[in-house]
């Protein structure tokens, strides 16, 4: 059994379109094969040596023959491909109704509600690029002081505000309202995201200051179960916006990938207590993979790959460290969208890394099966789905 179990999120890092990809709009899609293939090949030694290269064949990707982690891959068991449902499967809720959407922008019920709880009108209301669309109404926004409301292919409300213009507590306080008393019922979206921005027109930045607002899972979670058994929960990165602060015990927000991997590190270094390290790396996601920079998204990778050598060093002999993803992103196929795909799934401790078993964990049914092990280790009532693979490791 593990005193330590570390689980890392990969934002959108997807291998491979789902067999019902076709529903979604996503046949075709594979955000890592697509991205090594537009890179010329990817160069992960730590990832490749941990059996990536064994999942799926990734260009610049070795499939070497004595991987040093358990590796296979996961399919979602819920409906969609966002974020929220994602991590919630991982942690053993998934979620068979999806959350709407609104391709056209929002319903004039939505928008008058939020205008009357607010006290403010609003330019925008569109599916948008966050990006883009401060590009095109930036400048609006500074001069009538209305916020921009989006939306994306995701089950987003997303409000954008220039810090000098809308302060971030008066923002936050906008998504509160959003959360609370607009988004509800029918129109319960998955997320409300306040997306802060400086800069001047032509030159809008996006800050890290982002906030997300989710709904609270509708059933258990482990993160609930190990609280409740007095375990230490800790999410790193948007764990805790995700989970709407439900079944943590701390909470490390982070500014970007890197910064996300050193609090990591710097975590996994000191003496904790016994739980679960949860953390989730979005800049795959949110800065490449919407914005289709299949480049940047390999520079971005082959750090992170640079970074997990450092974590990885630092482990002890009683930790578990657990590599997977929420959904895929591919950069390379048109539009912005998630994708619908395959998750890998990567499970290194340092014994299965000096013993001579290969340990395949094959194609797993559900994310869930990540929560199902958690569990399992620390003697936890089972949760509803998901099968542990704990047994796979310690064998």
């Amino acid at each position: 059994m593990f005193k330590r179990i570390f689980v890392i999120v990969l934002d959108s890092v997807g291998i491979g379109a789902m067999p019902d990809a076709d529903k979604y709009g996503d046949i075709g899609a594979n955000t890592l094969v697509h991205i090594a293939k537009h890179r010329g090949g990817l160069r992960l030694p730590v990832l490749e040596s941990m059996g990536l290269g064994l999942i799926e064949t990734i260009d610049g990707i070795a499939p070497i023959l004595r991987p040093i982690a358990a590796f296979g891959k996961m399919a979602e068991l819920s409906k969609g491909k966002d974020t929220t449902s994602g991590h919630w499967e991982l942690a053993g809720c998934p979620l068979f109704q999806s959350f709407p959407v609104y391709p056209n922008g929002f319903p004039p019920e939505v928008i008058e509600k939020f205008s009357y709880y607010s006290g403010l009108s609003v330019i925008g209301n569109k599916a948008a690029s966050g990006t883009e669309i401060i590009a095109e109404l930036g400048e609006e926004h500074m001069l009538t002081g209305q916020p921009i409301v989006y939306t994306s292919a995701d089950s987003v409300f997303q409000i954008a505000a220039h810090e000098d213009v809308i302060p971030l507590e008066r923002l936050y306080e906008l998504c509160k309202i959003a959360r609370e008393k607009v988004c509800i019922g029918d129109h319960a979206v998955g997320r409300i995201i306040a997306r802060p921005f400086i800069g001047t027109p032509g030159h809008f930045i996006r800050t890290a200051n982002r906030h997300d607002y989710s709904l609270k899972p509708p059933d258990t979670t482990v993160l609930d179960l190990l609280k409740q058994a007095g375990l230490a929960v800790i999410g790193v990165g948007k764990i805790a916006d995700i989970y709407a602060h439900q079944g943590l015990t701390q909470s490390y927000p982070t500014k970007s990938n890197k910064n996300g991997m050193e609090i990591i590190t710097s975590l996994a270094s000191q003496n904790l207590p016994d739980g679960l390290i949860m953390a989730n790396l979005v800049d795959f996601d949110s800065v490449y993979g919407h914005r289709n920079d299949a480049t940047g998204y390999a520079q971005a990778l082959e750090e992170f790959d640079i970074a997990l050598a450092g974590l990885k060093s630092v482990l002890t002999d009683t930790d578990l460290l657990i590599i997977t993803a929420d959904h895929g992103c591919d950069p390379t196929v048109p539009g912005t969208d998630h994708t619908r795909e395959y998750v890998p799934l990567l499970a290194y401790h340092h014994k299965l890394a000096r013993q001579q078993n290969i340990v395949k964990l094959g194609v797993r049914t559900t994310f869930a099966d990540v929560g199902a092990t958690v569990a399992d280790n620390f003697s936890l009532a089972p949760l509803a789905y998901g099968h542990s693979f704990l047994n796979d490791l310690l064998r």
